[in-house]
């Protein structure tokens, strides 16, 4: 009776402490007056398939944003449509917060640790103060949503029927989960890849029958037009490129980004096949893919979450403790970047502003000169549960 009693109040606990946690974030947003500027684009791209619009000629919010996902992303937001705005955001908010719930449930599974209520509960009320993870619920996005997708699909046992079909789902909504099926293949998981391909090949169908306009844009010039999504140069985005354009104070870096960025590519991709561990391969497909993107703002580093769990798993608190203070800081957000500041940072200044990239090349060199190791890491997998490392990898 006591030890039931003792359970029941450590659920108790945590659930209030994760409610504690959510209503400071919406106590915080609802004095900032947050505009939750993404839900507003999701929220125009769903009334341009309604009313018929151009989908790819309008502009949204004092920022002037545009629509950038494909046309079956704009499909699935039409929902976004049928609530007042106020209910919208609410929605968003507490829509991400689940997420992220599932999110560190997921990745507690991925990393092989025991995911109960309690743990669950308590590690979301943090998470939810990690800067990736607050931007998404303050800019009203859905990293948390492709991310759980992903861990999900990719975590599932081998030969599971179905396996690769979020993935390409995911990457019908926003292109960059598209890395994670040529994961598959690199790593001889032909079917699951060609599953992952085939439901991607799906969604441009079914945008091409709804929105035949706009998917010839689209696929023909949109998706090139990388200066739509927004400056480069800027703090807020933490790939290859905002790194070395503000390192160069060069808002058009070239070839001095391109050539390392498809340098990390191959070198990344070629680490993922080659590392023993499934948790890591997947971990630096996710890395190599943010940091290769041309833009990765930083709420796309959600991937922080399960990271934080593989290195808790691996008996690294320091090194977990380290990286979630790193993401938790807000070094970014404190260097000058008005106007045209973040081009002319300081030297001292650079690792402030660009503290994800730097950590996600620092991974790459660290796990490119390790021997590489058996499943888990040689950690054994919590009673009940199988380690998604354990005996998936066949090359």
């Amino acid at each position: 009776m006591k030890y039931r009693t003792a359970i029941l109040r450590s659920h108790t606990a945590a659930a209030l402490l994760l409610a504690l946690s959510v209503s400071a974030l919406l106590a915080l947003c609802a004095a900032q007056r947050i505009p939750m500027a993404d839900a507003l684009v999701y929220r125009a791209e769903g009334s341009a398939v309604v009313t018929g619009r151009d989908l790819y000629g309008f502009t949204v919010t004092e920022w002037r944003l545009p629509a950038t996902y494909p046309p079956f992303a704009a499909i699935l937001f039409v929902p976004t449509t049928w609530l007042p705005l106020a209910v919208l955001k609410a929605v968003f908010v507490a829509g991400n917060a689940a997420l992220l719930t599932l999110l560190v449930w997921l990745s507690c599974r991925f990393a092989g640790l025991r995911a109960t209520l309690p743990v669950v509960c308590a590690a979301s009320a943090a998470a939810l103060w990690l800067e990736p993870v607050f931007q998404t619920l303050l800019f009203g996005q859905i990293n948390l949503a492709l991310a759980c997708l992903v861990l999900w699909d990719l975590s599932r046992a081998p030969g599971a029927i179905g396996k690769g079909f979020a993935l390409g789902i995911a990457a019908g909504v926003k292109l960059t989960p598209a890395v994670f099926i040529l994961y598959l293949l690199v790593t001889r998981r032909v079917r699951e890849g060609l599953t992952g391909l085939a439901a991607f090949a799906g969604t441009v169908l079914l945008g091409a029958l709804a929105l035949p306009a706009a998917s010839v844009e689209f696929w023909t010039g949109r998706m090139f037009e990388t200066d739509r999504v927004g400056k480069a140069w800027i703090v807020d985005n933490q790939s290859l490129q905002g790194l070395v354009a503000r390192a160069l104070g060069d808002p058009s870096p070239g070839l001095a980004w391109a050539v390392p960025a498809a340098t990390v590519a191959v070198g990344g991709l070629w680490l993922a096949r080659r590392v023993a561990d499934d948790r890591w391969g997947i971990l630096l497909t996710a890395v190599t893919a943010l940091l290769v993107s041309p833009i990765s703002w930083s709420h796309h580093w959600v991937w922080c979450v399960p990271l934080i769990a593989v290195l808790v798993a691996e008996g690294r608190p320091r090194l977990a403790t380290g990286v979630a203070v790193l993401f938790t800081a807000r070094t970014l957000w404190l260097v000058p970047h008005q106007g045209d500041l973040d081009l002319r940072l300081p030297w001292w200044q650079q690792p402030l502003a660009s503290p994800y990239p730097l950590l996600g090349v620092g991974l790459l060199a660290a796990l490119a000169v390790r021997r590489p190791v058996g499943p888990a890491l040689g950690l054994p997998a919590p009673r009940g549960e199988r380690s998604p490392g354990s005996g998936v990898r066949t090359g």
